[in-house]
């Protein structure tokens, strides 16, 4: 039976990743409008630390999705970022949850994801867009091999959603479960272990879940071959 989390006890009635969920929210609505009221253009503390964040993010950004939409898709992936390593970072602390550890989380988030690219797709490149599932070959001899491609393509993006979300979740949960063994078997050396292993997976992925959607847009609006 696992012990009661922070938050648990406090709202007995709401899953607990749902209501570390809202803290994540919460917390980072503060730290941005904490940034925002201190503004200077010579930056330092905590403005220093987003600029860096924002810099790095719109590198992946022009890299994976190209410069003409990267400026269109930060907001979206600057937020899936933060607000994962948030919810990955609550797991390290005592008494909390990571709320990615539940899939109901990270469905919620891969789930739009998926009708975002798609929405844009279709934005971008009209009805055309669907020729991304034709395959490589456009002969009126291939419309079997077309035909195929198309279904085959379609079962691997709605796939998309579901391996964002059990990837995110099993790392979490092996993260977890991993520091616990860790925390038996060298109970002096976990706390250095624990912050340096479970901020390192935390790092990891929620740059891994938001590069792979900066990939799945990249390839939604760049033209079919």
């Amino acid at each position: 039976m696992e012990a009661p989390t922070f938050l648990g006890m406090l709202l007995p009635s709401i899953p607990p990743y749902v209501s570390y969920s809202w803290l994540a929210i919460i917390f980072l609505i503060i730290v941005s409008l904490i940034v925002r009221g201190k503004l200077s253009l010579i930056p330092s503390g905590i403005q220093n630390v987003m600029e860096v964040i924002l810099e790095f993010l719109s590198s992946q950004a022009r890299d994976a999705v190209g410069s003409k939409y990267a400026k269109t898709f930060i907001p979206l992936l600057g937020t899936l970022f933060l607000y994962i390593l948030t919810c990955n970072l609550f797991g390290l602390i005592p008494g909390f949850e990571s709320p990615t550890g539940n899939l109901n989380t990270n469905a919620a988030m891969a789930v739009p994801v998926f009708f975002i690219y798609q929405f844009y797709g279709f934005k971008v490149h009209g009805i055309k867009y669907l020729e991304h599932f034709l395959g490589p070959i456009r002969s009126i001899y291939a419309i079997p091999f077309m035909a195929f491609m198309f279904i085959v393509e379609w079962i691997s993006h709605l796939a998309r959603p579901v391996t964002l979300s059990v990837r995110l979740f099993g790392n979490m949960m092996s993260k977890h479960l991993l520091l616990m063994v860790l925390g038996v078997l060298t109970p002096l050396l976990v706390p250095t272990l624990v912050l340096i292993l479970g901020t390192a997976v935390s790092f990891i992925q929620a740059y891994i879940f938001m590069i792979l959607t900066a990939a799945y847009i990249g390839g939604a609006v760049e033209e079919s071959h």
